[in-house]
């Protein structure tokens, strides 16, 4: 009976190994804290995709959180939002520019905590990214930030830290986006964890 049970519980453990996919999860850590994000590979493979080669490579230790976008120092912007951006590469190792996906089919949305790719035109995005500070559903396809109604390329959410993203927020001063010094980025590390969503 007690070989039978054993018998029993391995082969169920196999199967729940077997139908778990493995979801991606990367630390970004810096000297306020670190912030963790979980990436969503199946809804937005192409950005998640390149997100990872940066991180692979270590392109993007030492290179820092530079903007604060808050609701006090976007005076220009009729289309108010909050987010901060970091990861900008040295030129010389940029990779190239991914297409966008956009969240109208990837479903990813611009929720509290999400991560995205920044971008000029659209199919323009490399390396730097945001993290959305409450819901900004003016930057998924169709909102009105970016002119050309695209959007931008969300392929994750933050999962720890958040405290530590609304204090980055608050470094930029209000008539000022971009902060000196920039906050460092020591490393973002990537760490796979079994999940049966995403």
């Amino acid at each position: 009976m007690k070989k039978i049970f054993l018998t029993l519980l391995v082969l169920l453990f196999a199967i729940i190994n077997l139908t778990a996919q493995k979801r991606e999860t990367c630390i970004i850590k810096t000297s306020l804290g670190d912030i963790s994000v979980a990436l969503y590979p199946k809804k937005a493979p192409i950005t998640v995709a390149n997100f990872l080669k940066y991180v692979d490579a270590h392109l993007y230790d030492n290179t820092t959180f530079f903007r604060s976008v808050t609701l006090n120092n976007q005076q220009k912007d009729s289309v108010k939002i909050e987010v901060i951006q970091g990861g900008e590469v040295d030129s010389t190792k940029v990779f190239a520019a991914i297409p966008l996906e956009r969240t109208a089919n990837t479903g990813v949305l611009h929720k509290n905590g999400a991560i995205s790719m920044a971008r000029d035109t659209p199919d323009s995005a490399t390396c730097s990214f945001f993290i959305c500070i409450n819901d900004q559903p003016s930057l998924d396809f169709g909102g009105k930030r970016n002119k050309d109604g695209q959007g931008f390329a969300a392929f994750g959410k933050v999962i720890k830290g958040i405290d530590v993203v609304k204090k980055i927020q608050l470094l930029a001063p209000n008539d000022n986006q971009y902060f000196k010094p920039p906050l460092v980025i020591l490393s973002i590390i990537r760490k796979s964890l079994l999940s049966d969503k995403n």
